[in-house]
């Protein structure tokens, strides 16, 4: 098992507090284990980290909780798939307090493998069946993989948190800083990202919302990759600056999926560096390169004050659609400078051309 350095304490208000470095009790109240916390509570929600998790109730509704994490949280090694914290319910608040930090120890795990093998690596938050509920302030350092996994949420509004895995720019893989999967009505302002792959991906979901966002040295704001069965509709991207990612704007979908992406809309992003392509648009993710497939479609995807410069080896736009899968794209003021300009595209769309 892994060691969960927190505290948490209950009140009669359903408010609980988590605090990484050792704190003084309330002198009016005794400390309760975190054993005891989570079976008290299990009735109606669950904040766990590798000891609860295992312990968490299935029924995870009509909860009105807030958790706070103060000064330095960490986690101990053991390789399994984790995740180092959950939390679920309705109502539910999580914040960090200005100066705290959840620290996932990933060098520990980091082996430059990611997920793909190596060291069996934990994701570090998941938030799972959340409804009208709201993350803050949370800053998250060194995970060992994924930072945070959204999954079966509605209306949640994720705020200033702050992601940095700038550590693992040798060794670190697959740290991703939001995946998004079967969600509706997220809104993200005011994220900060460090890491090593994708900012943001929305494999499937609606009513996404990003804004006002800074993200460095990854892989970039992303749809998908979108697999077979998924919907991804009204995804906004905005207002956000790009540094030294791969790709700054992309789209991927799984070779031979069948699946609907549309209403997707990038506005106002700003690239710095980018070293590999600005704009990627895919259909052939997980199989061969340039064979896109026609069973996912892309409609209604929108380019608006998309401007920056390229790495000299890079790629300004690269669209591969299937030969009817894309339609009704558009763009305004899109201008890179920088890198290269590629002569064709496969099944390209004029509004957004190579």
């Amino acid at each position: 098992m892994l060691l969960l350095s927190v505290t948490i304490f209950t009140a009669l208000l359903a408010s609980a507090r988590v605090a990484g470095n050792p704190v003084a009790a309330p002198e009016l109240t005794p400390t309760p284990s975190l054993k005891d916390a989570v079976i008290r509570r299990a009735t109606n929600c669950t904040f766990s980290g590798s000891i609860g998790y295992s312990l968490a109730s299935k029924s995870k509704t009509s909860c009105s909780t807030i958790v706070v994490f103060q000064g330095t949280t960490t986690w101990g090694y053991e390789q399994w798939e984790g995740t180092l914290y959950s939390v679920s319910g309705n109502q539910i608040t999580v914040k960090g307090d200005p100066g705290s930090v959840l620290d996932g120890q990933g060098a520990l795990w980091w082996d430059g493998l990611g997920g793909g093998g190596g060291k069996i690596k934990p994701k570090f938050f998941k938030a799972n069946d959340l409804t009208d509920s709201v993350l803050e302030g949370i800053t998250i350092r060194n995970a060992p993989k994924n930072s945070f996994s959204i999954n079966g949420v509605t209306r949640l509004t994720v705020k200033s948190i702050t992601i940095d895995d700038s550590a693992g720019t040798s060794k670190g893989k697959n740290t991703d800083g939001f995946n998004i999967n079967n969600s509706d009505q997220v809104y993200f302002t005011g994220a900060k990202v460090w890491n090593q792959d994708d900012r943001m991906n929305v494999n499937s979901g609606t009513n996404i919302y990003w804004t006002n966002g800074f993200c460095s040295g990854g892989h970039g704001l992303s749809i998908g990759s979108a697999a077979n069965g998924a919907v991804v509709r009204n995804v906004t991207f905005e207002n956000t600056v790009m540094e030294k990612q791969q790709q700054s704007v992309r789209i991927k979908t799984v070779s031979g999926a069948v699946a609907s992406v549309s209403e997707i809309f990038y506005s106002g992003i700003t690239i710095n560096s980018g070293t590999d392509y600005g704009i990627l648009v895919g259909q052939s993710y997980g199989d061969t390169k340039n064979e896109p497939t026609n069973g996912v479609t892309i409609t209604n995807f929108q380019l608006r004050n998309i401007s920056g410069y390229l790495d000299s080896g890079a790629t300004q736009i690269l669209t591969e659609c299937g030969s009817r899968s894309c339609s009704n794209w558009s763009s305004s003021i899109v201008m890179l400078t920088g890198g290269k300009q590629l002569t064709t595209c496969l099944n390209k769309l004029n509004p957004i051309s190579c």
